[in-house]
């Protein structure tokens, strides 16, 4: 079964501390055999995977990194970064999930649902997924408002004591009170980065963009509410934007054309990657699974 932490099982005393300094100075010569390793997988990047095969010479998860995933509210932010972290599991990867809108029963169905490709997985499906997420999958259950103090306490220990890889805060609005404390904002995300190179672990961040009245277009990195400095201090940038229209048209009964996406994810900005671009995808209802054509079945993650 996917782990559950509990906030009150915890002495978070222990993780309340700040990071030790990295100031650490060290000759140029020590890092050649990394360079090497640079360049010659030039064609694909170091790192974890996306889940679709289009996307993989382009973008990558790397380790100590911090990623922000926004887009507009109802767009599906958590719905894709859920597929996200199947496709980690699927890599191996040791992940945490801490969804302060949602508590981890309907996670986790949700979840069930996207690995089993429709929208009514059988009794023996639902415990074939919670074996295999076992020593992946782990979630933080607590609803609601969360002091970032708690919140990098929690992150340090998903690192010293879970080791894990990947870890989701969904969302910064429920870690740093009103949209307008941009110190609060700006002091919380730099944390995270300090946490994500101090220990290795990505760390994926849910923001919201800004409203606006025509949603027929995806925002970019300069539409996320609140502080400008939270994109300029994250390593990644990805914007999730659903066609509305389309959708809205063919809810209408009126005739769409099944070749225009649903949806796009935006790369916005890759700092340590040298791509920026987006990628369509296409909805498969059922199974809310993004998959990559019109035609495209949904992925298979559970082995």
């Amino acid at each position: 079964m996917a782990g559950v932490i509990e906030p009150d099982d915890i002495d978070w005393s222990r993780y309340m501390r700040d990071s030790e300094p990295a100031a650490k100075v060290k000759p140029a010569s020590l890092y050649a055999e990394l360079v090497r390793e640079h360049f010659t997988r030039r064609d694909k990047p170091a790192g974890m995977l996306l889940p679709w095969a289009k996307t993989h010479g382009d973008v990558a998860l790397r380790p100590g990194e911090v990623s922000a995933w926004a887009g507009i509210n109802g767009h599906g932010k958590s719905i894709m970064l859920g597929q996200v972290v199947l496709g980690l599991m699927a890599q191996q990867q040791r992940c945490c999930i801490a969804s302060f809108e949602m508590k981890p029963v309907l996670t986790l169905a949700r979840m069930c649902r996207q690995s089993s490709g429709g929208n009514a997985p059988s009794v023996e499906f639902i415990g074939r997924f919670h074996g295999w997420t076992d020593g992946r999958l782990w979630l933080y259950d607590q609803q609601g408002q969360v002091d970032p103090l708690r919140m990098l306490a929690v992150l340090r220990y998903c690192h010293e004591t879970l080791r894990m890889q990947h870890v989701v805060i969904d969302s910064l609005m429920k870690c740093v009170r009103g949209e307008d404390d941009y110190n609060g904002q700006k002091d919380f995300i730099d944390a995270l980065t300090s946490i994500a190179r101090d220990t290795g672990m990505h760390i994926h961040i849910v923001h919201h963009s800004k409203k606006r009245e025509d949603e027929s277009r995806a925002p970019g990195k300069f539409d996320l509410k609140g502080s400008g400095s939270i994109s300029d201090q994250v390593d990644n940038v990805f914007i999730v934007w659903r066609n509305k229209k389309k959708q809205f048209d063919a809810q209408a009964g009126i005739e769409v054309d099944p070749d225009q996406p649903d949806a796009l994810l935006v790369c916005e900005k890759q700092r340590n990657g040298e791509w920026e671009g987006r990628f369509a995808l296409w909805y498969h209802a059922p199974s809310q699974q993004f998959v990559a054509g019109s035609n495209a079945r949904p992925l298979e993650f559970v082995v």
